[in-house]
């Protein structure tokens, strides 16, 4: 069996974390056993505080049911300067041969709304008269880009 994370390279780790746990219905990552901050465990196996970045090291998301990745946000100096190469849809309209598109409109819609309180923002709207897909892209707070279907 093969594991893997999601590292998203960002300038705010925490913030981050913060959105997408609310975006996907992850939860922050508890500390390791023992700590009481990811910053206290990372110091304690050596990371230069040079490297530790701010605040309490809150910057990794699980799945609290145990079926996704684990995503860890990795903070790095430069700014994003050129579109993803990469990007996550947010899976919430349901499928297309058991849900009407006028309900998955509406659950898109729903969920649109939720992230812009969040801190997302909608990029544009894709939805073509006689075609059977609606989606929203959006941004991230750092502005990267992902989809609500």
């Amino acid at each position: 069996m093969v594991s893997y994370q999601l590292v998203i390279d960002c300038a705010n780790p925490e913030r981050m974390a913060r959105f997408w746990a609310d975006a996907l219905r992850y939860k922050l990552e508890p500390p390791p056993d023992g700590f009481d901050t990811w910053r206290a465990y990372w110091r304690s196996i050596g990371v230069p505080e040079d490297e530790l970045g701010e605040g309490d090291g809150n910057d990794s998301i699980v799945d609290p049911e145990g079926r996704g990745p684990r995503i860890w946000f990795q903070q790095v100096p430069e700014g994003k300067v050129v579109k993803n190469r990469f990007h996550l849809d947010v899976l919430v309209g349901g499928k297309r041969d058991e849900t009407p598109l006028e309900t998955r409109r509406a659950r898109v819609d729903a969920e649109v709304e939720r992230l812009v309180k969040a801190g997302a923002s909608v990029v544009r709207v894709h939805s073509q008269p006689g075609a059977d897909h609606y989606a929203v892209a959006m941004l991230d707070p750092e502005g990267n880009e992902f989809d609500v279907v």
